[in-house]
């Protein structure tokens, strides 16, 4: 038998338990941050930037494209 089960885990020791606020992880921290950013996210950016009057960098990776769409959301009032 295990040490170890699932019924033994605490609220806090569970990631299911708090599904929303262990999602939101630190862009910097992801593992495939430095990875090309997804189709999804180079096509929201664009439309941000268009929005937002600032260019658009299709060479980002995950990471700083995730970061340059929080700034672009807050700058256009969008995604709040």
């Amino acid at each position: 038998m295990s040490d170890s089960t699932p019924d033994d885990q605490t609220p806090s020791e569970d990631p299911k338990s708090q599904p929303v606020g262990n999602a939101e992880k630190d862009p910097d921290q992801w593992v495939t941050g430095d990875e090309p950013m997804t189709g999804a996210q180079a096509s929201y950016l664009k439309t941000l930037s268009e929005q937002a009057g600032e260019a658009f960098d299709p060479q980002m990776n995950k990471a700083d494209a995730s970061k340059r769409i929080d700034e672009l959301q807050a700058k256009t009032g969008r995604g709040t």
